[in-house]
């Protein structure tokens, strides 16, 4: 008597279909990293929303293309919202699940002719190709796997493309924050980490502006009737940077230094930007109190300090809920053969701004990659369809409730 078949598990068959999509893939990345879309060229940004809003609305999905004013001068190009209703309603369990990914790079126009995309042996390489390139067509292909498998059960899927991530995403932020606001979950489609971990956490950013007072008098004949803002602002530096070290993942950085305007005269002004990348909302606030703590004493007597934060990109947190996120997606690994660790990292993207608004938030889910920003940037082309199918099969996961709360 022969033996039962064994029937495939669902990422199994996620991984096959994945399979089956994986030369079409290269040829699409190929297309993409052809493109150039820097964060200041709308019109190559434009053409990636273009060939994005297409395979979306081909897979049945509804399309919200969202055109912003200009933001300092600057045009940014479009951004993308898609979503998809699902079968299972939240009362019954539905979740709603956002995918999210940028189309813009930090490369100027030119360099995808001056560097075009290549395949050497395991590898890819071209601008963009990991960062988001590679990540943005992994959501969309994982999106189309699901849809033939016959995976719907969820509430609603939303696919968010950005235009301006690399540069702090200033045109899209509200665009992102409103997107997430009503998501369960939501899912970063940068690429895995050069050792395939996923992403548990991202330090978040606040920036910080001091301007320092002081008291201009003749630097030769009368000095002692100056208040040096100079001399206090050198105090301060360090006072600032003695803070690395005072709480665990929180860097302090005084990037830019500005003072004085012609040596014969006793500094009356000074202005110092400040950096500060910390794991949690609460070692921000413990930051920005213990910068306000310096400035309200300066060193220099008749010289007063201002402080005015710029901007804040909060922290993607390590959570609970955003543990039970990694847990799906370890399952799913481990389904198709491989394993995925996580990590934390001090760079930021859209994923901050998710969790930012209170939604559990998993990134890294693209293909694994490395070497983002530079010209040697690269992505191996053996993970894309282990990757795929695992963020599909998270998707799939999480789209249920029955699944996660059991």
């Amino acid at each position: 008597m022969s033996a039962p078949t064994r029937r495939q598990q669902p990422a199994e068959e996620l991984l096959d279909l994945a399979r089956s999509r994986n030369s079409a893939y290269l040829d699409d990345l190929k297309a993409l990293v052809s493109i150039d879309s820097g964060s200041y060229s709308p019109d190559g940004v434009n053409q990636i929303a273009d060939w994005v809003q297409n395979r979306l609305t081909r897979l049945g999905f509804s399309v919200e293309r969202i055109s912003f004013p200009p933001h300092d001068g600057h045009q940014a190009g479009d951004a993308l919202v898609a979503r998809r209703k699902g079968t299972l309603s939240e009362a019954d369990g539905g979740r709603r699940i956002l995918l999210a990914g940028h189309m813009d790079t930090v490369f100027e126009d030119g360099t995808a002719a001056a560097r075009p995309f290549r395949i050497d042996g395991s590898t890819a390489y071209g601008p963009g190709v990991s960062d988001d390139k590679g990540g943005l067509l992994a959501g969309l292909t994982a999106l189309e796997v699901l849809d033939e498998y016959g995976a719907d059960a969820y509430d609603e899927l939303v696919f968010l493309a950005t235009p301006d991530e690399e540069i702090g995403s200033p045109a899209s932020r509200t665009l992102i924050e409103n997107t997430a606001r009503d998501m369960h979950y939501g899912l970063g489609l940068e690429c895995a980490r050069e050792n395939g971990d996923l992403v548990i956490a991202r330090k978040g950013v606040a920036d910080f502006r001091l301007t320092i007072t002081g008291r201009a008098a003749h630097a030769g004949i009368e000095p002692e009737r100056g208040a040096n803002a100079a001399l206090a602002a050198a105090h301060l530096i360090v006072r600032l940077q003695a803070l690395n070290g005072h709480w665990d993942d929180v860097t302090v950085n005084v990037g830019v230094v500005r003072a004085g305007t012609r040596a014969n005269i006793v500094c009356s002004e000074a202005e110092l930007r400040v950096e500060v990348r910390a794991a949690t909302i609460a070692d921000v606030r413990r930051v920005r109190q213990a910068i306000q703590e310096a400035a309200d004493h300066p060193s220099v007597p008749g010289t007063s300090v201002s402080v005015e934060q710029l901007d804040l990109c909060p922290p993607m947190e390590d959570t609970p809920a955003s543990r039970r996120m990694l847990e799906a997606a370890r399952a799913a690994a481990g389904a198709v053969g491989i394993e995925v660790g996580a990590a934390a990292t001090g760079g930021v993207g859209d994923a901050n701004l998710i969790a930012g608004m209170g939604v559990a938030t998993l990134d890294g889910l693209g293909p694994v990659g490395g070497a983002d920003h530079t010209p040697k940037e690269w992505l191996d082309v053996t993970s894309v369809p282990h990757r795929i199918a695992v963020l599909a099969a998270t998707v799939a996961s999480l789209g249920d409730a029955r699944n996660t709360d059991r």
